[in-house]
């Protein structure tokens, strides 16, 4: 999708820097065309020499180059672009696009693009946690550039966080969707919980169930092929993401998995509740093992919050909320109490009595209800087959084919 595509792509002054001349490697291996604007704190870090090489164009730092007067127009150049990605940005730049502050060609050339913006920041966690930062972020988001979040790892300080640039990979993907039309998720922002929840008692033991996360993932797969952003919420399983769209979030109990889908719920446009949230914890939580004795141990719950719920209750307009419902007797019945209860607009139904559906299986079969009266039934086949089909029914439905 990027062939032909002509890239603006920004550096500013961070150690992340190093990760540009892969992530320009890469536009170039896609057949895109691409043009580097660096702030001068940004050749601290990575030479206009290597870029260039890389990129068979001169680097663009200054407004004009001093020992031949060369001016370089930041209008051109906004014109010329059909996309502008800053990689690293960090928290001062950020600040700059966010208020206006055209003190370098960097930021000149952002407030002259007429093209999609995308910003890929990085900086210690502690930055990118702080108020101003969030709400410069949140001022680029109303502008309409669009923020491809950090990560969460290393980071320079040797502090372990969330503020690591995206990977290049991972960038470019996000590049490649957005210029792919055919996808029918492409500019949506999807949140998907998968897997179970582990309630602890004490520090070895816990409440759970067996739920494999197999087709939460295998729905994250989907959606990022369909061209959504995904955000996987996952509890503790031992899958791994494919897809470089999928942004995963791990979890371990209910309360974890709550407060994070929550956060994440506001800026999506769709949410599947895939996940099989424990409907109860541990009262009390023992900090030491607890020894085995003859006599009987008696073990007080309390409820879970029911994070399907919450989302009804706070569900938009143009919101799409879709559950998942495992029933062992009066299924459809069961189901539909549910979808209407927590405000769905689908509910995806199975059934532990039908052969290879239900936890750990690699296949599945389900009965995708709508709330405006669809049923549509899809028989067992591969979780990732049965993934495609539900993703199809929502993406027709977004599209008015309802």
């Amino acid at each position: 999708m990027l062939k032909g595509k002509h890239i603006i792509l920004g550096i500013t002054g961070s150690i992340a820097a190093y990760k540009a001349a892969y992530l320009l490697r890469l536009l170039i291996k896609q057949g895109a065309e691409v043009q580097v604007v660096m702030t001068p704190a940004g050749k601290e870090f990575i030479t206009p020499v290597t870029l260039s090489s890389l990129s068979g164009k001169p680097v663009v730092s200054e407004f004009f180059t001093a020992n031949t007067g060369e001016w370089h127009s930041h209008v051109d150049l906004g014109l010329w672009a059909d996309a502008m990605i800053i990689a690293p940005a960090t928290a001062s730049t950020i600040g700059k696009m966010a208020n206006g502050i055209a003190d370098n060609m960097l930021v000149t050339t952002y407030l002259s693009c007429k093209a999609p913006v995308f910003v890929a920041p990085a900086m210690d966690l502690d930055m990118y946690a702080h108020a101003s930062t969030q709400r410069n972020l949140e001022l680029l988001k109303s502008y309409g550039n669009h923020i491809i979040e950090p990560a969460t790892g290393e980071l320079a300080s040797h502090l372990t966080g969330k503020g690591r640039m995206e990977e290049p990979e991972r960038i470019v993907a996000v590049l490649d969707r957005f210029f792919d039309s055919t996808q029918p998720l492409r500019g949506k922002r999807v949140v998907i919980t998968a897997g179970p929840t582990y309630e602890k008692i004490d520090p070895v033991r816990f409440i759970g169930n067996y739920s494999s996360g197999k087709m939460g993932f295998a729905l994250a797969e989907a959606c990022a092929q369909a061209g959504a952003e995904v955000v996987l919420v996952a509890g503790p399983v031992s899958l791994c993401e494919r897809h470089a769209a999928i942004h995963r979030i791990d979890v371990e109990s209910a309360e974890e998995m709550y407060r994070a889908t929550v956060a994440e719920y506001d800026r999506a446009d769709i949410a599947i509740m895939c996940a099989a949230v424990a409907d109860y914890a541990p009262e009390t939580v023992s900090d030491v093992k607890l020894k085995r004795t003859l006599e009987e141990r008696v073990l007080r719950l309390k409820p879970n919050p029911d994070i399907a719920a919450e989302l009804g209750r706070r569900k938009r307009t143009g919101q799409l909320l879709v559950g998942f419902a495992l029933e062992t007797n009066d299924e459809e019945s069961n189901a539909r109490a549910k979808m209407e209860k927590k405000n769905l607009d689908f509910i995806v139904l199975n059934s532990l009595r039908d052969a290879g559906a239900g936890f750990r299986c690699d296949t599945n079969k389900v009965t995708v209800i709508g709330r405006e009266g669809s049923s549509v039934e899809i028989p067992c086949k591969p979780k990732a087959e049965v993934a495609a089909d539900i993703v199809d029914i929502l993406a027709r439905y977004i599209s008015g084919e309802k």
